[in-house]
């Protein structure tokens, strides 16, 4: 890990606009300003953000990003640099020095890294409704279903906890209606087939327990470098709402865990958002507000949030103007959205008098981008044509082989690949039902004794088949019986985040 004394920033690029050849850096008491990767395919973003991930570990920052192609990956591996590479690093005057990042890899199937969950609670209403694209009126219903669960004191953990408090809602509908509204049968049905496609996607996997804890993303090695997370997203790519909301999801809880420490040396994390056109393509209006002000404040938390997407139009106008640094690769323009996005990208720079910038975004080759960071004052440097600096590590994917190795020695090996599945709403709820049943039937059968007609009594629903679960420890059984006396004595909700979110 280097002095942040003797290295003040990360080291991009160099620039040769002027008399002389420049160096272009990131200050790491300005990289919680937060940034944007920006450039057509193939134009070298992804390098881009392998340089940067593995330069803030090297100072001894965790970091966090998203492989949306599988390439990424091979910051896990020393690079072996080809003549190009060794030849431009010779002209930057860098001394290249091979060697891989320490690297874990994490996926929310499970299949090419550590599974990643969170509980349906701890997610909220806000973003499970964009996961399942929900109109307004079926989140409110929706809303209402963690409203009356968060007041009874009932744990929603997985997508069997939801449907449950859904049917819960829609047997109760007329005194939870008169208390928060009406709640139609035909929201509730959408919202069950919503959560029916979101399980056949793959999402179920997703939600459950053990649930991610930040920590494990917030180590440092041995040797002091900062722990680069990989979240193979090949697969989720196919279900972009789910990606968009687990990210806003991770943001959102850096945000509400993290405290205040204002502008550090360094950033505590590091956090890039590949592919963020997913997060605000049809995003409702509130979201996108709550989205611009988890940007606005999460830098104070020391956490820095860089945006790798094709074109800046792409983000809200109100988060770019939160996004200090700027790395922007070439674009095309080949239609008039493409000339307009052209434009709004060269606009953002602060102008260098020795080009024009929307030319020079045009004519930029692979490995070249126009860089402006920040300075000691906060303010935007004079934007400049930067030949962007070789890796460290390799250039391509891990093998599969090399993956495996790397989750072999990772310091969450076996933490999270058993699912355990506590009582929860499901349980709880089908209790009620058998109770229910019970006493009705015996008051049908003593019915006769007295005159009256027997009733039918509505038979329990039928339990799930038991899935392999670790074993309630008795602080946990303890914990769950505090929450529900909670929920049914005092009626006091749980409390939810800025996004909704389940407050840990």
């Amino acid at each position: 890990m280097t002095d942040v004394t003797a290295n003040p920033g990360l080291f991009l690029g160099q620039s040769n606009d002027g008399a002389a050849p420049q160096r272009e850096i990131l200050l790491w008491n300005r990289a919680n300003r937060h940034g944007v990767i920006a450039g057509a395919t193939g134009t070298g973003k992804t390098v881009t953000l392998q340089i940067m991930a593995q330069g803030f570990s090297e100072m001894g920052v965790p970091v966090f990003c998203a492989d949306v192609k599988g390439d990424l990956s091979g910051i896990s591996q020393v690079g072996t640099p080809n003549e190009k590479l060794l030849a431009r690093a010779e002209g930057m005057g860098l001394t290249l020095t091979p060697k891989a990042a320490p690297t874990v890899f994490w996926d929310l199937y499970g299949q090419k890294g550590h599974p990643v969950r969170a509980t349906v609670s701890e997610i909220g209403p806000l973003l499970m409704a964009r996961m399942l694209d929900l109109n307004e009126v079926q989140e409110g219903v929706l809303t209402v279903a963690f409203h009356v669960a968060d007041k009874e004191g009932l744990l929603l953990l997985d997508l069997d906890d939801l449907r449950s408090m859904l049917v819960y809602v829609a047997e109760n509908a007329a005194s939870i209606g008169r208390e928060v509204g009406n709640v139609a049968p035909a929201s509730i049905a959408s919202i069950q087939r919503a959560l029916l496609q979101l399980e056949q996607d793959g999402g179920d996997a997703f939600f459950g327990e053990p649930a991610l804890k930040l920590t494990d993303m917030m180590r440092t090695s041995l040797d002091g470098r900062g722990q680069v997370n990989v979240l193979d997203s090949t697969r989720l790519m196919n279900s972009p709402r789910l990606y968009g909301a687990f990210l806003l999801w991770l943001m959102s809880e850096l945000f509400e865990q993290l405290p205040e420490v204002g502008d550090p040396e360094k950033p505590k994390l590091v956090f890039f958002f590949d592919e963020a056109h997913l997060l605000f393509k049809d995003a409702p209006k509130p979201l996108l507000e709550k989205v611009e002000q988890v940007v606005r404040l999460i830098r104070s938390k020391g956490v820095g949030v860089y945006f790798i997407t094709q074109n800046p139009a792409d983000i809200p106008d109100s988060v770019l103007a939160q996004l200090g640094n700027r790395v922007q690769h070439a674009l095309r323009a080949y239609t008039p959205a493409d000339q307009r996005g052209l434009r709004a990208a060269s606009e953002s720079f602060r102008v260098n008098p020795a080009f024009d910038t929307k030319d020079a975004i045009q004519a930029l080759g692979t490995g070249e981008a126009l860089v402006s960071t920040l300075d000691e004052k906060g303010a935007p440097h004079v934007v400049a044509r930067t030949l962007i600096r070789p890796p460290d590590s390799r250039l391509g994917p891990a093998t599969d082989a090399e993956r495996a190795a790397v989750m072999a020695a990772s310091p969450v090996k076996g933490v999270y690949d058993t699912v355990a599945d506590r009582e929860s709403a499901e349980e709880i709820l089908a209790a009620r039902h058998a109770q229910a049943y019970a006493a009705a039937k015996q008051a049908a059968q003593s019915a006769p004794k007295a005159g009256r007609a027997p009733a039918a009594p509505k038979a329990p629903p039928t339990p799930k088949a038991p899935r392999k679960s670790n074993r309630q420890t008795p602080m946990e059984a303890l914990t769950k019986s505090v929450l529900r006396t909670a929920g049914s004595t005092i009626t006091r909700e749980l409390l939810r985040g800025i996004l909704g979110g389940l407050r840990r």
